[in-house]
């Protein structure tokens, strides 16, 4: 768990959660100590405007009934603000209190700092220790006091900042306590729904690709989503197929390799014990002998075209492309294959566009191309049959076609006979063929950057291959 994908999404995201609400908390905390404050200057403010008028009234009068009136206005603003309340003159000397307890400083200049600005008419704002009495950090408003354009004296108005954070050290207790809520229950929604939507797929695509790993190539993931984990799950799937379908191939390939390799080892293992054995009559020994070694070369055709293959499906095929004319090549393979075309009494129709014909190409390549191609074509067509090798060009590219008028290829075969191994009838055993000649051909042609197709020529007989060359 602790390494897993859940833990660090949880990890991730509530630390930006977390970082964000503490930003947040802390801005509330903050915008809230100010708006408290604020509202507080203008209470003590609206207050102030109410002590001010008894104060002129009792400056003006200059009697005890105004000024016990005063005092007992003073006693109620701060029980009411809970606040302490003093006057001063115009000179800063106290001459009304709201407390006994500050009956000390009544006629006592208070030592003010700011009376310029107060006798401008501003209203001062100060926070922390001040003067006897007032020895504990305060929050002090001092407010004015002017008759007509005459300044007469300052309301001071003293609070102990302890009394007042008490009040917002609730409010941001309430704030820190409701982010940390909120951050919680985030990372619980976070663990939630991360295991519902993303890490439950994700194990079930990891579970899925360990059996596959282990041989269970038909195994499935099964989400239905539209979104990136649906997208990946079909790419899964569709990667799996392609895995399952290698597979697939993979033991074809080796049951037709074992099939094509047993066949020749089995008959030249008989016909050599055999011989050994004295089984065998002496005068029968070199037909034998021919027998096995027919079936030697096939085998070491099969490996040779095998390797190959695996070379060109490997992209190790090294082409060495030069100037070539096609029409040579096709004559000399024609003559290669003189004997057997004899002994099937086959006309074979070569028919040239031009004397010469210079294409691009590897020869040596090329003569294979042309070789099993015309193998190909000898194999099946029937015996007193026909051939049609015909060599043209269109734009830049040499068209050469090979004809028989052999049975056609049916539909069902005609997409499969690129694969290796691939035969129509998959129960006989070719003596000759080993499967292998026109997925080499493609291969080759592939590499050059040509192209090769089949085409049926009639209902039930004529098949041609033909295949384009550049030409320079």
């Amino acid at each position: 768990m602790k390494n897993s994908l859940v833990s660090k999404m949880i990890v991730a995201f509530t630390s930006i959660i977390a970082i964000t609400f503490i930003i947040m908390a802390t801005f509330l905390s903050i915008w809230f100590q100010g708006y408290y404050f604020n509202e507080r200057k203008n209470q003590l403010d609206k207050v102030g405007n109410g002590i001010a008028t008894s104060a002129m009234k009792y400056l003006y009068e200059q009697q005890d009934v105004s000024l016990n009136k005063l005092q007992r206005e003073l006693v109620l603003a701060s029980n009411a603000l809970d606040a302490n309340v003093l006057l001063t003159d115009s000179m800063g000397y106290v001459y009304a209190v709201s407390s006994e307890k500050f009956n000390d400083l009544l006629f006592n200049s208070l030592p003010i700092k700011e009376m310029d600005e107060l006798r401008f008419g501003n209203t001062i704002e100060k926070k922390g220790v001040f003067f006897e009495p007032f020895k504990e950090p305060s929050y002090v408003y001092m407010k004015p006091i002017f008759l007509g354009n005459n300044f007469k004296g300052i309301i001071f108005m003293q609070t102990p900042l302890k009394q007042i954070k008490e009040p917002l050290m609730r409010v941001y207790t309430i704030i820190w306590i409701c982010a940390l809520i909120a951050v919680v229950t985030s990372s619980i929604f976070i663990y939630y729904f991360a295991q519902k939507i993303l890490i439950r797929h994700l194990a079930h695509i990891n579970s899925v690709a360990k059996k596959i790993a282990k041989g269970e190539a038909d195994k499935r993931v099964s989400i239905n989503s539209n979104d990136e984990i649906g997208e990946l799950a079909k790419s899964f799937n569709t990667m799996a197929d392609s895995l399952e379908e290698v597979e697939i191939n993979r033991r074809e390939f080796m049951s037709n390799v074992s099939h094509e390799l047993r066949s020749p080892i089995t008959s030249i293992k008989g016909f050599i014990g055999g011989i050994l054995d004295g089984v065998i009559p002496k005068d029968k020994e070199n037909y034998y002998l021919n027998i096995a070694f027919d079936e030697i070369k096939r085998l070491s055709r099969l490996v040779n075209d095998l390797l190959d293959l695996s070379s060109m499906e490997a992209g190790k095929l090294k082409l060495y492309v030069v100037e070539l004319d096609i029409n040579e090549l096709i004559r000399l393979c024609v003559i290669k294959f003189e004997q057997r075309i004899k002994e099937k009494k086959l006309k074979v129709d070569v028919v040239f566009e031009g004397d010469h014909i210079y294409v691009a190409g590897d020869r040596d390549r090329l003569i294979q191309v042309i070789t099993n191609l015309l193998d190909n074509a000898i194999k099946y067509v029937p015996e007193e049959g026909k051939i049609s090798i015909d060599v043209s060009y269109k734009a830049n590219k040499a068209l050469v076609s090979i004809y028989n008028d052999g049975p056609i290829i049916s539909n069902e075969h005609i997409a499969h006979i690129w694969e290796r191994f691939y035969k129509d009838d998959k129960s006989r055993t070719s003596k000759i063929s080993t499967g292998l000649g026109l997925p080499i051909v493609r291969n080759i042609l592939t590499q050059l950057g040509e192209d090769i197709w089949v085409e049926n020529k009639g209902k039930e007989q004529g098949v041609v291959f033909i295949f384009t060359l550049s030409k320079v």
